[in-house]
């Protein structure tokens, strides 16, 4: 059992099956030795888990809760093309919070995704990161996260 599994299983999580693209992309892409993945929404067995705005319709605790599901989907993503045990670093989290008018709080919901890196890599999972408040997302979702992760220099290439 590799230390990414031991820290799932500590925090009561199982890494979900890769949530298939809505349109023509990609959920992760490979460049050397960094993992790009694509806008992960908060998909649970195939469904969102929640619609609407946070600070309307999603209260922003729930959409820590959402972050935090699109941030395991991004491992899962991750996954996909290379070994999460080859993770060296996340470098960067971009997290998008489809926000009712006068709402603020983007950073604390995004958080949801961000800790969880962080619970799961330690210091490896400390990144740089962007909460951006946006008047909609896809498929009606409330959160939206990506990240860029740096593998170690050899890390081998999951095959599909």
């Amino acid at each position: 059992m590799t230390d990414v599994d031991k820290a799932l299983a500590r925090l009561g999580l199982q890494l979900p099956a890769v949530v298939p693209p809505v349109a023509a992309y990609q959920p992760a892409v490979r460049a050397g030795d960094f993992v790009y993945t694509s806008g992960q929404l908060p998909m649970v067995d195939g469904a969102l888990a929640a619609t609407g705005k946070v600070g309307a319709e999603v209260d922003p605790e729930l959409g820590y809760e959402l972050a935090r599901i699109c941030g395991l989907n991004a491992l899962a993503a991750v996954a996909s093309v290379a070994p999460l045990d080859q993770v060296v670093q996340i470098v960067k989290v971009v997290g998008f919070v489809a926000s009712a008018p006068g709402f603020t709080g983007q950073p604390k919901v995004v958080n949801g995704a961000s800790e969880l890196l962080g619970e799961v890599f330690g210091e490896a999972g400390v990144h740089a990161r962007s909460a951006v408040g946006v008047a909609e997302l896809p498929l009606g979702a409330p959160v939206e996260v990506e990240l860029i992760a740096r593998l170690a220099p050899g890390a081998k290439t999951v095959l599909v």
